[in-house]
Order: C-alpha cells, then sequence, then structure tokens
C-alpha cells in the first residue's frame, strides 16, 4: 500500500476504517455513500473497542457542506461479540443506530482537543482540517458510543454477587443522601 510521508519525527496515525471524502466535493445536494469495512479494518477496529469479535459493520450516509461545516446522517449497522465484564464470555451485540453529526474545522489554534463553545444540539462533533473529512472514522466513533461499556454474560450476576458486587438497584444512598428515599416515597 502506498502511504503518505508523515513529517519528520511524526508516525501517520491512520484510522483502522478511513474513508476520507474532499470537502470541495461536497455541498447543499446530499453526497450519499455506502461505508462497509473490510475483515482487517473489523479486526482493528475489535481490538481497539475492546470486542472480541466484529463481524459487521457497514453505514449508509449523507453529507452536507455548507460554510466548513460537514453535516452527517444516516444509520450504523453493526455485530460482534464483546467480553463479559464479570467472566470474559462472549456477550453478543446487534447495533442498528442513526449517525447524526457535524465535523467543524480545527480551531485556529490547530489543536481539536482545545474547549470550544458548542450548541446543545451539536454534542456529536468531529474536526476536520480544511480538505478533507474522515467518515469511516466517524463511523467507528459511532460504533464506539453505541458499544455497552459494561457487557454482561448470562453468569455475570452470579460472578459478581460472588466477588460482593452489589447492583446498582440495590445500592442504598448514605450520609446526606439517606433519607431522600424514604422521603421520595412518602416514608416520612
Amino acid at each position: 500500500a502506498n502511504h503518505a510521508a508523515a513529517p519528520a519525527g511524526r508516525e501517520p496515525v491512520r484510522p483502522e476504517f478511513s474513508h476520507s471524502v474532499k470537502i470541495g466535493d461536497l455541498g447543499s445536494r446530499p453526497h450519499e455513500l455506502s461505508l462497509q469495512a473490510s475483515d482487517s479494518e473489523r479486526a482493528g477496529l475489535a481490538e481497539r473497542f475492546d470486542c472480541l469479535k466484529l463481524d459487521q459493520l457497514e453505514a449508509q450516509i449523507s453529507a452536507t457542506a455548507d460554510a466548513g461545516r460537514v453535516t452527517l446522517t444516516g444509520r450504523m449497522q453493526a455485530a460482534g461479540t464483546q467480553p463479559c465484564v464479570a467472566t470474559g464470555d462472549p456477550v453478543p451485540f446487534t447495533l442498528d443506530e442513526p449517525i447524526d453529526l457535524i465535523f467543524l474545522p480545527i480551531p485556529k489554534g490547530g489543536n481539536p482537543d482545545e474547549e470550544i463553545e458548542l450548541e446543545d444540539d451539536e454534542l456529536d462533533t468531529l474536526f476536520h482540517d480544511g480538505r478533507t473529512a474522515d467518515f469511516g472514522e466517524a463511523v467507528a466513533q459511532s460504533l464506539a458510543l453505541s458499544l455497552d461499556p459494561y457487557p454482561r454474560g448470562a453468569k455475570a450476576a452470579e460472578v459478581l454477587a460472588k466477588a460482593g458486587v452489589i447492583g446498582e438497584d440495590e445500592v442504598e444512598p448514605t450520609g446526606a443522601l439517606s433519607g431522600l428515599k424514604a422521603m421520595l416515597e412518602g416514608k416520612t
């Protein structure tokens, strides 16, 4: 594969499922795309997102651009297995989730990690360099947000109980909050 030379002293960081689109090719008319991750791309994403296996990752997306702001909408489908948090056993997942995000230009300082003011409806925001936007990585980020952070298999509750871990619904408030539950239930 041909890779562009990286600047001196920097290794190129290429996402596992990269699909860059030239922003200049986008406009107010929707640009439709169907993306499907290959076996090797899915294997790389499975490793990054701590999945045992990623059997499917595809997306049907529509993109528009207006004054540097790229809007991406569509759907993502994924299937695979995650390790149970308690036992490590495979926990299957099947996802069919909406994609609704925007790409904004990297802030003037060149650091996309610096804080910028976002409107309430702009929570799912990625950045572009002014030339291209990576829609493959956007789909991968949507996958990451959709995965269960604490997958539990059939034996999880038993194993966690033996380890002394109680369920969230069994936690009793303490301290200043101890009377709140009774008060809310009308028992005070």
